[in-house]
């Protein structure tokens, strides 16, 4: 565990600078396993259960304290939370008032209101003491224990005293022991001091003032002591402290202990891991833990963490994996949660987090998440030949092809279909029509980003499906749709014969855009990508010739090569509509641009322009670089570039959680993080923070978004276009290896 999770991301950088180079010359991670952490979750009814502590032993037992006596868990998996019931295994343990819980030697040890005690050696450890309020214990070696009431120290060994004492002035609140120096750590309130077990020796080290926790770390080298405003290190060979650390995400700490050479912090506001770069993991919220308030922190099972708070315990576990081995665990959870009708969905109206409650949902941009999942499919077919991944895209063909004849307009495709009778149940009611076919409906208005889309699927089954049925399917409906566009004076015609509001690319509407307003930009670059992309796989002239002459005669050339430096705000004499365009960086441009940039470059013309929409990729991705966005430096390498942030993406793509529930997260109170004022780019801190500690989103989301907090587990995102696209891309783009044994 000492190289998990963003700690990963130094082997990273150093796996992919001593990786091979393929085409291009471009690096090649090499996909080897690494450390992928998720939680399982076991819940508690706090009104009747306080819990105290937590301890596991070496068959993988755990053991939970509680004011009512020992408890265990029961059941809980990924994704499916377990319980904490009565632990009754040794039916007489009840009738012992145990007040304290450890793992001794690897074996399950209590501490009561007169022994040391445990089930482990054939019940041998009877260790009796005389402090009859003890509530704190630690064992040395050859089952030797110091107890406290949290006044007094009692040393024991097999129900002997060997020694007896108490803190000059203060009271104890942990207890721990070295081993590598056979001595005892005592932490009070605002002292700690050490006891050699040879010389019975009790000998103060540290002053200071509100102490809560403190454990031995680092092999014996030194003490970290958590306090109510951030935590110290004591070096125990110079006997120095070190400064209090306070740029921490929570400075409020209730638990420290090293697991496995990583040292865990508890706060009251989650828990969180110290990486080697001096930077934290941090664990907030229910996708990690049942509560934020943690109680205790302990070793767990087959290298986890347990976290025991206020509302139930969290294991973390730690499972080696490749980048492959995820990408089939959300394959399989796209197959069973998120298809409907063939498109990739959403679930939600879940009840917290509860999977067998929620239902798949429409979305004005089923037909774009959809082309995301099936660009993603595609690229698992070309580079597999997995007949799975072929059916998968069949499935979501045929999904896209209805959305054209779903609805009784020539060439224009319908956002979403559902089954007709409900309407008025459906999200954004008001845009759904009735279909010529029975018993569906359609909804109307779509949109630009999702033309783009299909355009972009379409246009990489045409290329890498051997497929002919679909192949010439996916030729069709690029013909069938930019037809529509061409023959309409460049607009996307809804069923009342009017434009929809975002479907339009005619030079009056996109030039009417002050130079500097990201629209115009953005409709210069789709339009082109899209008419290439027709023309490619059609080769009609009409494409070919439209193309030109916007390029030419229009200037969209000229729009797409203006740099994402001169984006901004809509000058003040400018209309309402393009201020409003422009209040900000609008992320949902960025996904229609990359999408765009594969017909854009890849079906170029002819090498001038290629070389001339190369730069205009590199410029787009050199603002968006601080977002560390996988798919955006997936989708660069496909220009050739050397240079396209391959370390990041993996990062990306190892970081990202598991877990896709939109649980509860907050990021924004965090002390080690630095906030920058309010600009343009809407970015809110100086470095993003890695998607499992963010909200779930889509590329079209925010990177730098710190908090969600509505809807606590009401919904599961789909893995089919946040993940899976830009690995399977990357896979396809020879960016990423297969995995390597």
């Amino acid at each position: 565990m000492q190289k998990t999770r963003k700690s990963l991301l130094l082997l990273t950088l150093l796996t992919v600078m001593l990786c091979t180079t393929m085409a291009f010359g471009q690096s090649v991670y090499k996909d080897k396993p690494y450390l992928q952490d998720y939680s399982i979750k076991f819940y508690s009814d706090t009104i009747q259960v306080k819990v105290t502590h937590v301890a596991a032993d070496r068959n993988g037992k755990i053991q939970i304290l509680t004011k009512e006596g020992l408890h265990q868990v029961h059941d809980g998996q990924f994704l499916y939370p377990g319980t904490i019931a009565a632990d009754n295994s040794y039916r007489f343990l009840k009738y012992k008032k145990i007040t304290a819980l450890t793992s001794y030697e690897n074996q399950l040890t209590c501490l009561t209101d007169s022994v040391v005690m445990s089930n482990a050696w054939a019940g041998t450890l009877f260790s009796k003491h005389n402090l009859p309020n003890a509530q704190l214990f630690a064992g040395g070696k050859d089952f030797t224990f110091l107890v406290s009431d949290g006044k007094s120290l009692q040393l024991i060994k097999k129900s002997e005293s060997l020694w007896t004492g108490k803190l000059d002035g203060d009271d104890i609140l942990g207890l721990t022991f070295q081993s590598n120096a056979d001595q005892f750590w005592i932490l009070g309130k605002k002292s700690v001091y050490s006891f050699s077990v040879k010389d019975k020796k009790l000998t103060k080290k540290l002053d200071g003032q509100n102490f809560t926790c403190f454990d031995v770390a680092e092999k014996g080298s030194r003490i970290v002591i958590g306090t109510t405003d951030g935590y110290l290190s004591f070096d125990i060979q110079s006997g120095k402290a070190g400064t209090i650390q306070k740029k921490l995400p929570v400075t409020n700490i209730t638990s420290v202990k090293e697991i496995h050479g990583k040292i865990w912090f508890g706060s009251d506001q989650g828990a969180f891991a110290l990486r080697g770069d001096g930077k934290y993991d941090y664990y907030f919220g229910e996708r990690w833990l049942p509560g934020n308030k943690v109680i205790d922190i302990t070793a767990g099972p087959k290298n986890s963490a347990l976290i025991l708070t206020n509302r139930g315990l969290s294991q973390i576990v730690f499972k080696s994996m490749t980048l492959e081995d995820k990408a089939m665990l959300f394959e399989d959870q796209v197959r069973k949660r998120h298809i409907r009708n063939g498109f990739n969905a959403a679930l939600v109206r879940m009840d917290h987090g509860n999977l067998a409650t929620g239902y798949m949902e429409d979305s004005d941009n089923d037909g774009l998440w959809t082309s995301m999942y099936l660009g993603g499919e595609i690229f698992r077919y070309a580079i597999t030949k997995d007949p799975e991944a072929l059916q998968n895209c069949r499935e979501s063909l045929d999904a896209m092809e209805r959305l054209y004849t779903v609805n009784p307009v020539a060439g224009f495709p319908a956002r979403s279909f559902e089954r007709s009778g409900h309407i008025k149940e459906l999200h954004d009611h008001e845009r759904w029509q009735h279909s010529p076919e029975k018993e569906w409906d359609w909804k109307s208005t779509t949109s630009s980003d999702e033309v783009i889309g299909h355009i972009f699927a379409f246009g990489a089954m045409a290329e890498l499906v051997s497929d002919p049925v679909m192949k010439n399917k996916a030729i069709m409906l690029i013909d069938t749709v930019m037809s529509h566009i061409v023959k309409n004076d460049m607009y996307l015609i809804d069923y009342d014969g009017k434009p929809t509001m975002w479907g339009k690319w005619n030079p009056a509407y996109v030039n009417s855009f002050p130079t500097n307003v990201g629209d115009r930009k953005l409709n210069s670059s789709n339009i082109v990508a899209m008419l290439q992309t027709a023309y490619h796989f059609t080769k009609k002239e009409k494409y070919k010739a439209k193309a030109f002459e916007l390029m030419t005669k229009y200037g969209y050339l000229e729009n797409m090569m203006r740099t994402m430096k001169e984006i901004g705000k809509a000058p003040e004499n400018a209309d309402e509509h393009a201020k409003h365009m422009s209040d900000g960086w609008n992320h949902s441009d960025d996904e229609m641009y990359f999408l765009g940039y594969w017909g854009l470059y890849r079906y170029a013309f002819n090498d001038t322009l290629k070389a001339k929409y190369k730069a205009q990729i590199l410029d787009h991705w050199r603002a968006e670089r601080p977002e560390k966005e996988g798919a955006w430096n997936i989708f660069t390498a496909l220009t050739g570039t050397k240079e396209f942030d391959l370390e990041e993406a993996v990062w990306y793509l190892q970081e990202h959680p598991l877990d896709l529930v939109d649980w509860v997260i907050k990021n924004s109170h965090r002390k080690d993080i630095e906030l920058l004022e309010p600009n343009f780019r809407k970015q809110a801190t100086k470095e993003v923070l890695p998607p499992d500690e963010r909200p779930v989103q889509r590329h079209n989301g925010n990177m730098f978004s710190l908090d969600r907090n509505g809807g606590n587990g009401t919904s599961e995102h789909s893995a089919g276009d946040i993940w899976l696209l830009p690995y399977w891309m990357g896979r396809y783009l020879g960016v990423i290896s297969a995995p390597v044994k």
